[in-house]
């Protein structure tokens, strides 16, 4: 018996939320005749539709951050995390209705839109806890006579530029890092997702963020991004995406150079080893890979398992892939919602023919469905170089064996990427041997799911640089400022 309200009613709810407009300096700037269409993924219906802001615009949201700043930067850390505190109330008070939007715009089913929701809320409570805990150092000069003190100060008005996967949880984690040390945000959601971002916003202003403080901008990326990276004025870039269009970010930003935070792609490797428990690693890696129908740059992209536990491993997850429930998001027993867009659909069916072509077989799935669903997929055996370059970001997973821990750890960094990674197995030693060894920002050993407001999230190679959340999360968002003090 499920507790989810009728799918109408929460559609309602989640329609209602919907602004066509963007969010320039506590103004609503309506459509006007060049717009940006936004559609449901789950049957293509037309959700609504928000602005393409012109680059002059663009430039008042970043000219009223630029105002808003010295206040806010001179506000009480106590002041501002009442505000992020109010910010978290009205997300809980709302939050039914945000995660039917999510699950309009987005697909995701409506339950696992509900946990975004709250995960997303977990870092606005999280930095509301911090705001007051901004503490510098006091340091001791080597001549044994100075004092030098070490202030921690907002590093200023910040761009931020956040994907479609995670429309609410991409936003908090970046926005109330940067309220929380006293930065003004100008907000660019995606373009497929622009309605959870404006809803989000919208609370955040209700809750007492000032108006210069945060703005939505919408439109196309060469116009908004461009006008972003180039401003003198913006002194952060905080951008979740592709490393291609993070590379193209960074050279932007280097010009006025920038502090920057970049969350790039993932080929998450998951190990699991021949000691591990059976139940608990099939358990993690459904639960790692099917979220948000695998579309997240932490989920497992390639599987590796030991010889001995090969046939085993693959029996079970097979059966448990086998029974997951693709359906509408708004759907009760729906596990499983549609790939973003048809692009999505093509990239997993063209990753399942290149790894069936180099000899895998697919043992569960492998086909589309209506619109765009796609079958969870098993795949065994074929060559592992597709998965340790591309991302599959769909409901796929290819299995390939290994012999050996040295051979694990090889096939785990043979990848250009390094921002998450996952083990299973009951030996603490190995589990820890294996962990500190493989190249990723973030390790999961025994579990699927590594994602929280308490975990630095970040990652080591071309998978960027920069953390978020926790309370390596501020870091970024905040410069040091030293007074030596000449005691005579």
């Amino acid at each position: 018996m499920s507790d989810q309200p009728p799918a109408d009613h929460l559609k309602a709810q989640g329609r209602a939320l919907i602004r066509e407009a963007a969010l320039v300096a506590g103004k609503w700037i309506p459509v006007g005749d060049d717009a940006i269409s936004v559609h449901s993924p789950a049957d293509g219906a037309l959700l609504g539709r928000v602005p393409k802001l012109s680059a002059a615009q663009v430039d008042q949201a970043i000219e009223a951050a630029a105002a808003a700043f010295p206040a806010w930067a001179r506000t009480k850390g106590k002041a501002r995390g009442e505000i992020l505190a109010r910010w978290a109330a009205l997300v809980t008070q709302n939050e039914d209705s945000l995660a039917a939007l999510i699950s309009l715009e987005n697909g995701k089913p409506w339950k696992e839109a509900l946990g975004e929701v709250r995960y997303a809320n977990s870092f606005i409570s999280w930095f509301a806890g911090m705001a007051e805990r901004l503490d510098g150092k006091a340091i001791e000069s080597p001549n044994g006579e100075d004092l030098i003190l070490a202030f921690r100060e907002p590093v200023g008005p910040v761009a931020a530029i956040t994907p479609w996967n995670f429309p609410a949880a991409m936003i908090t984690r970046k926005a109330a890092a940067a309220f929380c040390a006293g930065c003004p945000v100008v907000l660019k959601p995606a373009s497929a997702t622009p309605f959870t971002g404006l809803a989000l916003a919208a609370l955040a202003l209700e809750a007492g963020v000032p108006a210069g403080c945060f703005s939505v901008v919408s439109g196309e990326q060469d116009v908004v991004g461009g006008r972003l990276t180039g401003s003198e004025l913006i002194r952060k870039l905080s951008f979740t995406g592709s490393t291609a269009v993070g590379r193209k970010l960074a050279a932007q930003c280097a010009p006025t150079l920038k502090r920057m935070s970049m969350e790039l792609g993932g080929a998450a490797p998951l190990l699991v080893f021949d000691d591990a428990d059976l139940e608990v690693a099939v358990s993690g890696t459904v639960a790692g890979k099917f979220r948000a129908g695998g579309q997240t740059c932490v989920c497992p992209n390639r599987v590796y398992v030991q010889a001995g536990i090969k046939d085993a491993y693959l029996e079970a997850l097979t059966a448990r892939v086998a029974a997951l429930t693709v359906g509408d998001p708004f759907a009760p027993d729906t596990e499983i919602g549609p790939l973003i867009d048809e692009k999505g659909v093509t990239k997993v069916e063209d990753h399942i023919a290149r790894t069936v072509a180099a000899g895998g077989k697919v043992l569960t799935g492998g086909q589309r469905m209506t619109g765009s669903y796609f079958q969870p997929t098993v795949i065994a055996g074929g060559d592992d170089e597709l998965f340790r370059h591309e991302e599959t970001f769909g409901p796929l997973v290819p299995v390939f064996t290994f012999d050996t821990e040295e051979e694990a750890i090889a096939r785990a960094n043979a990848s250009e990427f390094g921002l998450a990674a996952f083990l299973f197995s009951d030996d603490l030693n190995r589990a820890m041997r294996v962990g500190r060894a493989i190249e990723s920002g973030i390790v999961g050993i025994n579990s699927g799911l590594i994602s929280n407001a308490a975990n630095p999230f970040g990652g080591v190679k071309q998978s960027g640089f920069g953390r978020e959340g926790s309370t390596y999360g501020i870091d970024d968002y905040l410069q040091v400022k030293a007074l030596t003090l000449a005691l005579r």
